[in-house]
C-alpha cells in the first residue's frame, strides 16, 4: 500500500509517499522560516497562505521524484491536528479533495502521533511498549506507549514547551528565529557553568515540566550583565545560552530517568523539534545508558514537521481499517488520549 502523506500543522509543508513494502520512497519539506523570522515568531495566517502555495506543488514533485501517478497511490493521509487551525484546513481540504478524485480512502492523523511514531522509519525501530520524550515548539510530554494508539500522558509541561521556551530565551538574547538552533550554536562557545540555572521542578516528585521560571531566569542575567549596550558582552551571552541549554538538557534528562523507572521500561522514544538538538541527544544517551536504558530517535530530517511521519502513521491506521468518512475536519487541540488503539502494534 502506497500512502500520500500531507503535514501542514504549522510552519513547514511536508509532502512524502510511504510505501508498506519499499519504506519511504519520496519525501519534500517546505520551511516558512524566512516568512515568519521577520516578526520573530509564526503568523497563523502567513503560515496558511504560503501552505496554499506550496502543497500542491510539493504533491507533485514528490510523485514525479518517485516516478508514480495519482492512479499508484492507495490512500492519503493528512494531519487533522493539533495546530493552526487555518495550516490544518489547506492540508485537511486538500488531502480529503485528493482521495475523494483519485477514489481511494484519506485518514486524518494526529501530528504528535507522526512524530511519536518517527522512529519508526529508522533501520533499528523501538519495539513496544516504550517512554515517549514528545519534545517540540508547542509540546513537551512523556508518554507511556503500550501499542499503537494505546498511549497515557504521564508528564507535561505546566506552562511553555520546551522549544517554545528556546525560542523565547533566543529573543531575549537578539538571535534569530527559531531560538533553539540559534542557542545551541552560541552556546558551542559558552561555559555552561559560569551561572547557576535552576532545574525547574526536578526536587519534588511528579513528572511535569516547567520552564517558565527558567525564562526568567535569563531576563534577570541579562539585565543584570548588560553594562554597556542594549546586550551583556559577547562571551557573557554565549554562557548564558550555554547554562540555559544546560539546564533544559539536565531537567529533560532527569524526567525521563525518572519515568523509565516509574514504568520499568528499557526504551526511550524522543522525538519532536527539540529531539535534534545535539546536547540533548548525547546527554540522554549517556545519562539513560547507567540504567540500561536505550534511546531511540528520527534522524534529524525526520525530527521537525514532516510528511514521512504522517504517511507513516496513516499507513498504521490505514493498514488495521481505519478511514475518515467525506467530511473535512480539523482540530487545533486533540488529546491523544481521544485516539483509537490499534489491534496491533503496527
Amino acid at each position: 500500500m502506497r500512502v500520500l502523506g500531507i503535514e501542514t500543522s504549522c510552519d513547514e509543508t511536508g509532502i512524502a509517499i510511504y510505501d508498506t513494502e519499499q519504506g519511504i520512497i519520496a519525501d519534500a519539506l517546505h520551511s516558512q522560516v524566512a516568512v515568519h523570522a521577520e516578526y520573530g515568531g509564526v503568523v497563523p495566517e502567513l503560515a496558511s497562505r504560503d501552505h496554499i502555495k506550496k502543497t500542491l506543488p510539493l504533491i507533485r514533485q514528490v510523485l514525479a521524484e518517485a516516478k508514480l501517478s495519482s492512479e499508484d497511490i492507495d490512500a492519503v493521509a493528512y494531519t487533522a491536528g493539533p495546530g493552526l487551525i487555518g495550516a490544518l484546513m489547506v492540508g485537511a481540504c486538500l488531502g480529503r479533495a485528493l482521495a475523494y478524485g483519485w477514489n481511494v480512502p484519506a485518514l486524518g492523523v494526529h501530528h504528535m502521533e507522526g512524530h511519536l511514531l518517527a522512529p519508526m522509519l529508522e533501520e533499528q525501530p523501538p519495539e513496544f511498549p516504550f517512554v515517549a520524550l514528545l519534545v517540540s515548539g508547542g509540546h513537551t510530554q512523556l508518554v507511556d506507549v503500550k501499542a499503537i494508539g494505546c498511549y497515557e500522558v504521564i508528564g507535561e509541561s505546566l506552562d511553555d514547551a520546551a522549544g517554545e521556551a528556546f525560542d523565547k530565551a533566543a529573543k531575549m538574547l537578539d538571535l534569530d528565529y527559531p531560538g533553539g538552533p540559534e542557542i545551541a550554536k552560541l552556546a558551542e562557545s559558552g561555559d555552561p557553568h559560569r551561572f547557576k540555572f535552576p532545574r525547574p521542578m526536578v526536587d519534588r516528585p511528579g513528572l511535569d515540566f516547567s520552564f517558565s521560571g527558567l525564562k526568567t531566569f535569563t531576563l534577570n542575567l541579562i539585565q543584570k550583565h548588560t553594562v554597556d549596550g542594549p546586550l551583556p558582552d559577547p562571551q557573557t551571552m554565549a554562557d548564558i545560552a550555554a547554562g540555559f541549554e544546560q539546564a533544559v538538557v539536565d531537567t529533560v534528562a532527569i524526567k525521563c530517568r525518572r519515568a523509565l523507572e516509574q514504568t520499568g521500561y528499557k526504551r526511550l522514544v524522543m522525538a519532536g523539534g527539540v529531539s535534534a538538538n545535539r546536547k540533548l541527544r548525547a546527554e540522554l544517551g549517556q545519562k539513560l545508558a547507567a540504567v540500561k536504558a536505550t534511546v531511540f530517535y528520527a534522524r534529524p530530517e525526520f525530527c521537525t514537521d514532516n510528511g514521512a511521519m504522517i504517511a507513516y502513521a496513516g499507513a498504521c491506521r490505514l493498514a488495521a481499517g481505519q478511514h475518515a468518512d467525506l467530511s473535512v475536519v480539523a482540530y487545533p487541540r486533540w488529546p491523544m488520549d481521544q485516539l483509537e488503539a490499534l489491534d496491533h502494534a503496527g
